[in-house]
């Protein structure tokens, strides 16, 4: 079980900045950028390396709630989204940064 399924949970505490059924996002606890939150399916996935066809609405879900996340937060001009993929990721569940310096 990776540390974000027990964010999900509520085994572990985090900051959430918005949830729905299949997503949370959360700020990150350790900030790169003003504004580093984290997009995270409830559905325990890898990497991206391990989506399947069925993943795909999820995928678009994450986006879509950075968007409207990025329009809340007033910074929906100047906002990057970035996803890991690498072999040493710390956390084996994947999720989306959206970084912001506004």
């Amino acid at each position: 079980m990776s540390i974000f399924t027990k964010i999900i949970s509520r085994e572990i505490p985090s900051e959430i900045v918005y949830e729905q059924d299949n997503l949370i996002v959360i700020k990150d606890i350790k900030p790169i950028a003003k504004t580093h939150l984290l997009i995270i399916p409830k559905k325990e996935i890898s990497t991206i390396n391990d989506l399947q066809e069925n993943d795909r609405e999820l995928m678009s879900d994450m986006i879509f709630v950075a968007k409207k996340i990025a329009k809340d937060l007033k910074i929906e001009n100047a906002y990057e989204l970035h996803f890991n993929v690498w072999d040493l990721q710390e956390v084996k569940h994947i999720h989306m940064h959206l970084l912001s310096n506004i």
